[in-house]
């Protein structure tokens, strides 16, 4: 990974886009897709800390860990929404909600790092939000605006959060940090099910090959490739190709799902995303020009 790290963090992109297409083979229901998957793969880290001899720095920085602890109970609760949004809506339209929490972030991040809200970023979040309206238009008007849209908007959100806790933690990175978030996720997602039911849900056996490849390669390996990687490359790079990972979850849901698109829906999509990198790119341009002595904002 020291020798191409932009190769590991494709790939890790190319795993977490194929999650949709994945967990649609696991006959469970979305919450349970959610434990098995964050359990399998907190398991292959833990593995992996120790026979790497990681040194580990948590106990050092434990003033660090509750934001980490929260960032965790976040991603737990994101998935959770999102996996049920996959059901409802589909993983093409859920992804793209999804993907709508980095904008989340680049709007609301002057009141919490005191960052300038620019005229670029604002118009950035109405063309994704055109494109959130255009890719459930017709949804919404047929009355199935419902859960399904709610799901993956709260996603979105709790993946904004998610975010803005794990930036926090600053001293607390890499694989440490991928494994006790995912560890925390896992409890979060296994004491929502504890107060919910009773039941032990075991996956039936036609889907244990695709629940292991979701939990072990796409979420594990997954981590592993992208928080390995992301502190290697420069930040607009991670930033800009950090969306082809939503365009890959919608292209292999039409091709390998068969679910339909619209051309307006194709239009919201190209929308949400355009939109969304547009703002990041834009944004590291103003901080490379301020850092530069140049303070005209863009």
């Amino acid at each position: 990974m020291k020798k191409h790290p932009f190769h590991f963090y494709l790939a890790s992109l190319f795993l977490f886009g194929s999650n949709g297409i994945v967990a649609s083979f696991v006959k469970l229901p979305s919450t349970e897709i959610v434990f098995w998957r964050t359990g399998l793969g907190a398991l292959l880290l833990i593995l992996l800390l120790f026979c790497m001899k990681y040194n580990c720095v948590f106990r050092k920085e434990y003033k660090q860990l509750p934001f980490i602890i929260i960032s965790g109970i976040a991603m737990g609760g994101s998935w959770m929404f999102l996996y049920e949004a996959y059901r409802q809506i589909g993983v093409s339209t859920a992804s793209l909600l999804y993907y709508c929490g980095p904008v989340i972030i680049m709007i609301i991040s002057p009141l919490l790092f005191k960052e300038r809200l620019t005229i670029v970023k604002i118009v950035s979040f109405l063309i994704v939000l055109s494109g959130i309206i255009l890719l459930n238009g017709t949804s919404a008007l047929a009355g199935e605006f419902s859960t399904g849209m709610f799901y993956g908007l709260a996603s979105a959100m709790l993946y904004s959060v998610m975010v803005i806790f794990n930036k926090k933690a600053t001293r607390i990175t890499g694989l440490e940090n991928a494994t006790i978030q995912l560890f925390v996720s896992f409890l979060t997602v296994a004491v929502f099910l504890l107060f919910r039911t009773d039941n032990v849900w075991l996956p039936p056996s036609n889907s244990w090959i695709a629940l292991v490849l979701l939990g072990l390669i796409n979420t594990g390996v997954g981590c592993w490739f992208y928080f390995g990687s992301i502190g290697k490359l420069p930040v607009q790079t991670v930033a800009v190709c950090g969306y082809l990972e939503p365009l890959s979850a919608v292209i292999l849901a039409v091709l390998l799902l068969g679910e339909p698109m619209t051309l307006c829906q194709m239009i919201g999509a190209v929308l949400i995303v355009g939109g969304a990198v547009m703002g990041e790119i834009r944004s590291k341009q103003f901080v490379s020009n301020k850092n530069n002595g140049d303070k005209k904002p863009l």
